[in-house]
């Protein structure tokens, strides 16, 4: 069986996938919680880790993916992983990365601070150690990087993979899992200014059940529209397919359309066709704050969430906010198990929290 894990962390971002064959991937990483506020509901992530590696005898993850550099996606990770490029970093408790996977943007970008500077300096050492990395883009988007770094593009070619095509080293035969690329497109590290939402990476990922699942980092629906479009033109419309949806950005109606609504976001016309590709029991994961009643400013949006709840009524599915999962009072990790017959069954936790059963949806047709 596989298992994905999505953590109660308030408007942030983190993804644990298991693999049955032993494999364990990471996305994103944003360990918010405040240890001196007993209010805070949030979940403490690096002991929830820790727990989860001690338990498989392990120090380490396979690999780590940091889908954007934004605080909601990085933030704590340079207290929590043993970071190649610099001692100070290296501490004996710290957890190992086996292969870090950054868009280009976390290589190119310039001006930054913080965990996003920390983790571009590690990035940066790994491409030009050669080795524990892969970057998303178009090779030639990176060349002058390289250059200035002493290298070539064939020679770093083998750790970058582009938007339309598979992870090398992933297969459903000898992982149990697949990466189809969607994004970041090279046009989102050649123009100038770089844009962080426009140039998160984005995955299909394909279980050897058949099981699918779209990890969405936080994509707008200028982005959405773009992978739509191109994905129709190659003739991929199948890796848009999904039995598992991460709704991007916690929420935020800016990744369904340009306007929020007054009771409803109406998604654009590609967005509209993406959701609409959800199969028959999917299950909707929104990892955000609880929804609001009113119209806050930042996400989650109610209007988006009224959305996302016709679709998920279309595909008589469900749908689960990370922060009221299994109660607002008392949020907890949200599991889904994946087993050999395909489809994604939510793990429900009852009465005393060590006791969990799950409940199988209907096998569906196709």
């Amino acid at each position: 069986m596989h298992t994905l894990t999505f953590y109660p962390l308030g408007n942030a971002d983190s993804c644990l996938i298991q693999l049955e064959k032993g494999k364990k991937l990471l996305f994103d990483y944003a360990n918010k919680r405040d240890p001196e506020d007993n209010s805070d509901r949030r979940i403490d992530l690096a002991e929830e880790l820790r727990n989860t590696l001690e338990t498989a005898n392990r120090n380490y993850l396979d690999v780590v993916a940091f889908t954007h550099g934004d605080d909601d996606h990085v933030h704590g990770a340079s207290d929590f992983f043993f970071l190649e490029h610099a001692e100070k970093y290296q501490s004996g408790e710290r957890i190992k990365i086996s292969e870090l996977w950054v868009p280009a943007a976390m290589i190119l970008e310039e001006g930054i601070e913080d965990e996003a500077r920390i983790l571009r300096a590690e990035a940066r050492h790994r491409l030009i150690q050669g080795k524990g990395i892969r970057v998303f883009s178009r090779p030639e988007a990176l060349a002058g990087w390289l250059e200035e770094n002493g290298l070539t593009i064939d020679s770093r070619r083998h750790l970058i993979t582009n938007a339309g095509q598979l992870v090398p080293d992933f297969s459903k035969a000898a992982a149990g899992i697949e990466f189809f690329v969607h994004s970041p497109f090279s046009k989102h590290c050649d123009e100038g200014e770089i844009d962080r939402n426009d140039a998160c990476l984005g995955f299909q990922a394909t279980f050897d059940t058949g099981t699918q699942l779209l990890l969405t980092a936080d994509a707008t629906h200028e982005v959405w529209q773009d992978i739509v479009s191109i994905s129709k033109a190659h003739g991929n419309q199948s890796r848009l397919a999904w039995d598992i949806l991460k709704i991007p950005h916690h929420c935020s109606y800016l990744s369904l359309g340009p306007d929020k609504g007054k009771t409803k976001t109406v998604p654009v016309e590609d967005v509209k066709w993406l959701l609409e590709q959800g199969k028959q029991g999917a299950v909707l994961v929104i990892t955000s704050d609880p929804i609001p009643s009113g119209d806050e400013i930042q996400p989650p949006h109610r209007q988006a969430y009224n959305c996302y709840e016709d679709y998920r009524a279309m595909h008589n599915g469900k749908m689960h906010v990370t922060m009221e999962w299994p109660t607002k009072e008392k949020p907890d990790k949200f599991v889904i198990n994946i087993d050999s017959i395909g489809g994604a069954t939510v793990a429900k936790r009852i009465s005393a929290p060590a006791v969990i059963i799950t409940s199988r949806p209907a096998p569906r047709a196709g």
